[in-house]
């Protein structure tokens, strides 16, 4: 047997914690001396431990926990709860990683206004380029609902380019126009990889467009370097540059990819902004 302070040792857990738990009867001691009150524990009795500190992280009250206990859950019902806690946990893990990131955008964005030298924006033609593509829709054109759209959609691109063994000629481009007939703010997305002219949609299947995403006249571009979570700064540096210079957008810009390594950090990507035609 152990003493309560070396059950609550192997346990990881306080004293004062199993002393709670005796007096609300959800972990009685195995034995108490009559002439010293002290509590004894058995080894066996960790299980129980287990079970009330794992249910109490899925958020059930103490009243809850010795109900279910009581009623003697299973193992693998048991471990079905917790696998559920565990995604909502890792849900929220991610959604508050991703805020922080998009603070971090917007941080970045109030330091850096106005430092963005003209020249890194470049004005130039770009041509028409025929595509494979895949399309989705995001909620609004934020990178935080842009982001859990496209990077399925160049994923699935890239597994259908694999299986039919076809090679993309070029960088992949994304492209984006609102969204017909859906909410005010959605925002339709287009992944596209280049293809070659004898590559027909049917080769790789799997829902993919082959269209020709026309030629611009005219369109403002800078290079963002870093993941397209932080492209906030850089956008915006763009969209100021055009109004500056008395320049008009035309539409959304486009995303031409340079480089695309496995760490988002070292991603480069080109931002092709349309330009309306001067009078």
């Amino acid at each position: 047997m152990f003493t309560i302070g070396d059950f609550a040792k192997h346990g990881r857990v306080s004293v004062r914690m199993l002393r709670h738990y005796d007096a609300l009867g959800l972990l009685r001691p195995a034995r108490v001396d009559p002439f010293t009150g002290y509590r004894f524990y058995e080894a066996g009795q960790l299980a129980r431990l287990n079970r009330v500190i794992a249910l109490k992280e899925l958020g059930f009250s103490l009243d809850q926990v010795g109900t279910i206990l009581d009623e003697r859950v299973g193992p693998e019902e048991l471990r079905g709860m917790l696998r559920l806690r565990q995604a909502e946990l890792e849900s929220a893990m991610a959604a508050a990683t991703a805020g922080l990131r998009q603070v971090e955008a917007r941080l970045r964005t109030i330091e850096s206004e106005g430092s963005m030298p003209a020249e890194d924006i470049v004005v130039k033609s770009l041509p028409p380029v025929r595509l494979a593509e895949l399309t989705g829709i995001a909620g609004s054109f934020a990178p935080q609902d842009i982001g859990p759209v496209i990077g399925p959609l160049y994923e699935e691109l890239c597994r259908l380019f694999e299986a039919a063994g076809v090679v993309p000629t070029g960088p992949g481009i994304a492209s984006y126009e609102d969204a017909p007939g859906a909410e005010a703010g959605a925002v339709l997305v287009r992944a596209g990889l280049p293809v070659a002219a004898s590559v027909r949609a049917e080769d790789l299947g799997g829902g993919v467009r082959v269209v020709t995403l026309p030629g611009v006249e005219r369109a403002a571009t800078v290079v963002h370097r870093g993941a397209m979570d932080g492209v906030l700064p850089t956008a915006q540096a763009l969209a100021r540059w055009i109004d500056t210079n008395g320049e008009r957008s035309a539409g959304y810009a486009r995303e031409l990819t340079l480089a695309c390594p496995d760490d988002p950090g070292q991603w480069v990507t080109e931002l092709q902004e349309p330009l309306a035609a001067t009078s």
